[in-house]
This record gives structure tokens, C-alpha cells and sequence, in this order.
């Protein structure tokens, strides 16, 4: 991985993507890309709502490259912005190329997320 370009955030999530997770091209589904990244960003917004989160957005999402079967898709996320009961988490995917040593950036995104209470509605996320 080059010195100058590097994920940001916490590393979040790692996973090595497989040949179920192809599609008709040989390249790995967007949309397992996407849950990847809905997961890690799931868990660091529910870390920093100290409880229950839901997806309520995707922004700005971006396929910089593909991920190939046998890359291990390496999920980075943080909080970038914080409302009264929503959040916004800024998530990066980088892949290890399968043999490789080195990261690239495959997909980024701004995800939203929602505070929830036992019964689905919104509250406040807790300050700090």
C-alpha cells in the first residue's frame, strides 16, 4: 500500500469475497459490496447511537473498481456528520488484491442511518 493513499476511518470489516458472490461477468455482485459496506457502517453507527440503528439512505455511491473472487474486501468507516437522531457514516472499501500486498480503493459512500428505540422510532443519539 502506497504511503500517500491510504484508507481513512476504522477499519471496520474484512471478508474475502467468493465465487458465489459473482456475477455473469466474473466480477463480485455491487450488491454484495454494498452489504459489506451496510454492515460496517451498521456498526459503527450503532456504537456511536449506543444501541439500535436503521438504514434510512445511500449517497454518493461510488464503483471506483471491481472486486475479484479471492480479493479480501477491506471495509473502513466513520461518522462524518451527526443530527438530532441521524447520523452520517462515510464508508470506504478498499481491496487486497488475491496474491497481492497492496490496497486499492474499489467503492465509497455516505450511508444514513437513524436512531431507533425498542419500538422503531426515532431518538436522540447521545452526545458524546
Amino acid at each position: 500500500m502506497s504511503e500517500e493513499i491510504k484508507p481513512e476511518g476504522e477499519a471496520t470489516l474484512r471478508t474475502v469475497a467468493t465465487p458465489a458472490d459473482v456475477n455473469v461477468n466474473g466480477d463480485i455482485f455491487g450488491g454484495w459490496v454494498l452489504a459489506q459496506m451496510d454492515i460496517a457502517s451498521g456498526i459503527v453507527a450503532a456504537a456511536r447511537a449506543q444501541g439500535r440503528v436503521t438504514t434510512v439512505a445511500v449517497d454518493a455511491m461510488k464503483f471506483i473498481r471491481p472486486v475479484g473472487v479471492g480479493d479480501i474486501l477491506c471495509v473502513w468507516a466513520w461518522v462524518e456528520r451527526i443530527g438530532r437522531s441521524s447520523m452520517a457514516i462515510r464508508i470506504e472499501a478498499w481491496a487486497v488484491r488475491h496474491g497481492a500486498l497492496n490496497m486499492e480503493k474499489v467503492t465509497e459512500a455516505v450511508f444514513t442511518y437513524v436512531a431507533i428505540d425498542e419500538n422503531g422510532k426515532p431518538r436522540p443519539v447521545p452526545s458524546e
